[in-house]
């Protein structure tokens, strides 16, 4: 039974011990008269005293935690069983075994020797480590601990320190899978008079891949199929480590089907096969995409979905022109915001569809170049328009409410929950559209006609004053231009005199303007006149078009002057207008006493 390190051997068990245990290299028995520290330091060569070196010791027996070395010294030595861990391991040792261990002192004050494990492998690791770095070759060691700032790494004995930003190129989470392997370093600093080390996993990784990208950039050509790593996300794709050289995979390169975002169906870390879809080798820039690794979708559309076809789809996006319906994985379609409803006008698509719906729909049309199915959900629904066209005839009297006012025109509901337009220009025959519009209220009934349906454009055009007889028509039917006619002065302006123009012209009025109130420009005064008052006026225009009736009084006086002078002279004759006037006057009063 091996003893323990504090028990002292008895001199009378030494003697056995120092000639069974002597050094291969021991001097003989003859020598006994020396002291074993002469001795020992013969059998190792005469470099002087042991203490501060390396030698070799064997594993007596292990006690609680602590392993019993026999260096060939007076006493056992004891150490620690965690110096023989490695990397954090338990370590594998039995009684038996030969270690190199460091001797401190020959005795301490119990009587043992001073060993140390740590020490041993240090003072050999340094020695390997040194040279490593001088060289500047890599070293392997093991992560085994977690320190203020980074990790603590065992280079085969010696402690080193890994900074946190040493571990990987890119930032580490979860270092857990890496601890406890052995792993690459390159020396970045050596102490050893303070014992500090400091070594780099990344500076090691960094050199492989620039090695790795060059090699990969010089074989790299479109079409070609890689295996790589999500290394970040955007708005727009994924960027992709190809193993030293990075490429974007667009979103819209990532899947057939619509994807919103990336984060979808990508995330960090995640390993993807992608193809070289464009390869700049000046700017080094790489497009990738994983898409084309998979069947198109679109091939054979043409005859899958012929136009007029009816099918189901569920909205993936809605947006302010329209809805995009998927109809199948990678097959979208847009219903334009036009063609989402029959009745529904100027609505946002949002309060007609919702995201995720399942909406039937009709194929309207199908541009393979762009890539586009225009879709519509309207067409799935009877048009209310052409079936307004069907039961209607243009001339047709309807009665409905007035949905809305604008500054235009009013619009009338109808059946079929459509909308019919009043022009301004009408509703009235003798007003104008502002004073005409100004007598109508939202929610009011109102008797309309129709006057045209245009079910193409969705356009039904009403009219209110067509339910009545147009006044002017009787103008045009009873007066022509050139006509004298005795009107009644309705209002003096400042640029003439409005007139009626009495019974017979449905009391539609007329115009005279300031220069044809008389012949004589001091007569040319619209305020000489009084409302009421009646005048005889020549018709100078009739435009329907503009619904105007101009008079006037100057020409009509103008006209009456001619015809006298044709009846009873001329100027000629060498009589004067005065002459004319009064022989007509006398002939008239001679006439009237026969």
């Amino acid at each position: 039974m091996a003893r323990s390190a504090t028990q002292k051997r008895a001199p009378s068990e030494r003697a056995p011990k120092s000639a069974s245990k002597e050094p291969a290299n021991m001097p003989p028995a003859s020598h006994s008269g020396e002291s074993f520290a002469a001795m020992l330091e013969e059998s190792f060569g005469g470099k002087g005293s042991l203490e501060g070196s390396v030698i070799k010791g064997s594993v007596v027996a292990i006690e609680n935690d602590f392993v019993l070395i026999d260096v060939g010294l007076k006493s056992e030595g004891r150490i620690a069983l965690r110096e023989f861990s490695i990397g954090g391991q338990a370590p594998e040792l039995k009684a038996g075994d030969v270690v190199e261990v460091f001797l401190e002192r020959m005795e301490d004050r119990n009587g043992e020797a001073m060993l140390s494990r740590e020490k041993a492998k240090r003072e050999e690791s340094w020695t390997l480590l040194d040279k490593s770095f001088k060289e500047g070759s890599r070293v392997t060691g093991i992560i085994f601990g977690r320190v203020k700032g980074g990790f603590t790494v065992d280079l085969n004995g010696a402690q080193a320190f890994l900074p946190g930003s040493q571990v990987d190129i890119r930032p580490v989470r979860d270092i857990t899978p890496l601890m406890g392997t052995p792993q690459p370093f390159q020396i970045l600093k050596m102490d050893r008079a303070r014992g500090n080390i400091v070594v780099s996993r990344r500076a090691v990784l960094e050199e492989s891949r620039a090695e790795a990208r060059t090699e990969l950039v010089a074989n790299l050509k479109e079409g070609q199929v890689l295996q790589g790593i999500v290394k970040n996300i955007t708005d727009y794709g994924a960027f992709v480590d190809l193993g030293g050289v990075d490429g974007l995979l667009h979103v819209t390169d990532i899947a057939w089907k619509r994807i919103n975002h990336p984060s979808e169906v990508l995330q960090i870390g995640q390993p993807v096969t992608i193809q070289v879809i464009r390869f700049n080798a000046e700017t080094q820039r790489i497009s990738l995409g994983m898409k084309q690794l998979e069947a198109d979708p679109w091939e054979g559309v043409v005859a899958k979905y012929p136009a007029g076809m009816k099918l189901k789809g569920r909205v993936t996006n809605i947006t302010d022109y329209g809805a995009f319906v998927e109809l199948e994985p990678g097959i979208e379609g847009l219903v334009h915001v036009s063609e989402m409803s029959w009745t529904k006008k100027n609505v946002h698509p949002g309060k007609i569809v919702s995201t995720s719906q399942e909406v039937e729909v009709v194929v309207l049309d199908i541009d393979m170049n762009k890539r586009r199915i225009s879709l519509g959900i309207k067409q799935c629904t009877e048009n209310p328009w052409a079936k307004f066209r069907e039961i209607n005839q243009i001339g047709s009297t309807l009665s409905g409410e007035i949905r809305n006012i604008t500054e235009f025109g009013l619009f009338i509901g109808l059946p079929g929950d459509i909308d019919g337009m009043v022009h301004m220009s009408d509703i009235a025959w003798d007003k104008s559209g502002e004073e005409a519009i100004a007598a109508y209220q939202k929610g009011q009934n109102v008797t309309v006609k129709v006057l045209d349906i245009d079910s193409e454009k969705e356009r039904i055009s009403l009219g209110i004053k067509q339910l009545m007889a147009d006044p002017f028509e009787n103008i045009a039917v009873g007066f022509k231009k050139g006509d004298v006619v005795t009107c009644t002065v309705s209002a003096i302006t400042e640029g003439g005199i409005e007139v009626n123009l009495g019974d017979q012209a449905g009391g539609f009025a007329g115009f005279i303007k300031r220069a044809d109130l008389a012949r004589e420009r001091s007569e040319q005064k619209p305020d000489r006149f009084a409302v009421g008052e009646k005048v005889d006026a020549k018709i100078t225009n009739i435009d329907k078009g503009a619904r105007k009736v101009t008079l006037s009084i100057k020409a009509r006086e103008a006209d009456e002057d001619k015809q006298a002078m044709a009846e009873y002279g001329s100027s000629d004759s060498g009589a004067s207008l005065g002459d004319i006037l009064g022989a007509a006057i006398k002939k008239k009063k001679d006439e009237g006493k026969e």
